[in-house]
């Protein structure tokens, strides 16, 4: 078996029982005019004790598929959000 892919991310959304939406930044190069890019991923990650509130930062771990959606679960969480006003807040754009 290869290896599990792990990402770590903000948490976006926490209303779902034990769900959360993870934010993923990965950054790479334009193969042909190398400027950096940035591309941003939202992954459904289970979080069985519903630790992760929104605005934390989380590692997630791909696993076997959990429902329609959901492919990767909550490992810890690496950074707690402070204040409520420091909260992430998703832009609709």
């Amino acid at each position: 078996m290869g290896k599990q892919k792990e990402f770590t991310g903000v948490v976006v959304s926490d209303k779902m029982q034990k769900t959360v939406v993870v934010r993923v930044l990965q950054i790479g190069k334009h193969p042909k005019y190398k400027k950096t890019i940035k591309k941003y991923n939202k992954f459904k990650a289970h979080d069985e004790k519903n630790l992760a509130k929104t605005g934390d930062t989380v590692l997630i771990e791909e696993t076997r598929p959990l429902s329609r959606d959901k492919r990767f679960r909550v490992v810890n969480v690496v950074k707690k959000v402070q204040d409520d006003h420091l909260k992430y807040k998703e832009t609709t754009e």
